[in-house]
């Protein structure tokens, strides 16, 4: 586990803030496996977001793997 400097209440307010915006994503699958991905979050949840990408396909991710550092958001 990594160390970070935010707690799990202002990683929700920070993805809170992003939504409806056009994000990039880089998303450590494991096994040194690390994917881009371009979308927009389009909602919101108690313990997860979606994201829907490019090709119109929709992925849900834990607020805990970007706390983590598993998931890195970049705004564009």
């Amino acid at each position: 586990m990594r160390r970070t400097t935010l707690n799990l209440e202002e990683v929700k307010n920070k993805i809170l803030n992003l939504k409806g915006l056009e994000i990039e994503m880089n998303v450590n699958r494991g096994r040194k496996k690390i994917e881009a991905i371009s979308g927009i979050i389009r909602d919101v949840y108690p313990s997860v977001f979606t994201v829907e990408t490019k090709l119109e396909k929709i992925q849900t991710f834990s607020y805990y793997d970007v706390l983590c550092g598993n998931i890195k958001i970049i705004e564009n």
